[in-house]
């Protein structure tokens, strides 16, 4: 447990809110954080969120707004699989949200794409939501993890993808999330993901702790980013890849927005199914209830949210990198990684990432990257 010590600023209010609209999946992905991991509470939870939860959270972000005085914010209609509370829930949903917050509410919805279709995204259409299809890049390497219980869930995802991409709906495309696997080649698995020209890629670190460590070596997550980074750098216009854009800014001396690089206090919060407030959900990767806030959209506001123990804790700045993490180069730039990644039982979070020695190969390789794009000569135009 990180101890908190000290006057900290007012904390910064709450700028995007995941709406967990369905809390089952139709995939058994085996890295899940929400089904497969330490966090059984899904269990007990209601399958879909009722729209007097809705309504509630909806009352929650307006106040918030007013508030902080707001101009606007962002909802991320999540899960589970948020597709399956089915078209009308899902208007509902967002109609309700943005009739309600006196400001301007950016829409988005995080989806496997195995239910995408015309009906869903001519709605999305009309409410103007962006979507976000998760794909871990060619056919072996998808299917390997993202499974139905009749197999592989690729084929499925690329009939979503297809209708997503065509030109009657592509300005509704998000961006693709894809888990790294270094099993699998690096460049086969973003030649998959550029195939569809995706206006942003979200790499994703599988979710581990030091009590539950991934199993590559030391170093093999780096060299797989690596071989990346160095394809994405190399190719204009390229795609915006979050994990290293958010790299680069804070090497530059910029701030991030990724909870997982920098530290730049993070600006979001979950409500789950049944109304409950918590951190980020890929904390139930440590143990059961470790995302637990004990706060719901009923009972409390977001300011009280901000002033939570464990919310103030993760929101502390450079003051929050964990103390094995300061005397590093790297500590106010890496910020000691994703929190979740700390973790070690009993003793808690105030640990470095088990991802330590691939962040530090990763910034070190990127740093220097940059160093020798900066130093090279700029070539003077061509006369005409």
């Amino acid at each position: 447990m990180i101890t908190v010590t000290g006057e900290l600023p007012p904390p910064p209010p709450l700028r995007q809110f995941i709406l967990k609209l369905h809390g089952r999946c139709n995939l058994a992905c085996d890295y899940c954080y929400v089904y497969a991991k330490s966090d059984q509470r899904w269990r007990h939870r209601p399958p879909l969120m009722a729209p007097a939860t809705v309504r509630a959270a909806a009352d929650r972000i307006a106040e918030h707004v007013r508030a902080h005085r707001l101009p606007d914010v962002s909802v991320v209609l999540h899960g589970g699989e948020p597709l399956l509370a089915g078209p009308r829930r899902v208007e509902q949903a967002v109609r309700t949200v943005r009739d309600t917050v006196g400001a301007r509410v950016d829409f988005s919805v995080q989806t496997n794409g195995t239910l995408l279709n015309d009906r869903f995204l001519r709605l999305f259409d009309e409410l103007d939501v962006l979507v976000g299809v998760s794909l871990d890049g060619d056919q072996a390497t998808h299917d390997l993890h993202r499974r139905t219980p009749h197999g592989g869930s690729h084929d499925r995802v690329l009939r979503g993808l297809a209708a997503l991409t065509a030109p009657r709906h592509r300005h509704l495309f998000g961006g693709l999330l894809c888990v790294v696997d270094v099993t699998r080649d690096p460049l086969t698995v973003w030649d998959a993901l550029r195939a569809f020209d995706p206006p942003a890629v979200d790499l994703l670190l599988p979710h581990a702790t030091w009590t539950t460590p991934p199993a590559a070596p030391p170093g093999a997550h780096a060299a797989w980013l690596t071989a990346v980074f160095d394809r994405w750098f190399a190719e204009p216009p390229a795609v915006r890849v979050r994990l290293f854009e958010e790299i680069v800014n804070v090497l530059l001396g910029g701030s991030s927005a990724l909870g997982s690089v920098g530290t730049t206090p993070p600006g979001m919060v979950v409500i789950e199914t049944d109304g409950a407030i918590e951190q980020c959900g890929s904390l139930a990767t440590a143990y059961e209830g470790a995302a637990d806030l004990g706060l719901d959209v009923v009972h409390h506001d977001f300011d009280t949210v901000l002033r939570h123990p464990a919310v103030v804790a993760r929101r502390r700045g450079e003051a929050g990198v964990p103390t094995p993490c300061r005397p590093c180069r790297w500590a106010t730039t890496c910020g000691g990684g994703h929190p979740t990644h700390r973790y070690r039982h009993p003793s808690g979070f105030d640990h470095r990432s088990v991802y330590c020695t691939d962040l530090d190969l990763l910034y070190t390789h990127i740093h220097k990257t940059l160093q020798t794009a900066l130093a090279a000569p700029t070539k003077a135009p061509t006369p005409r």
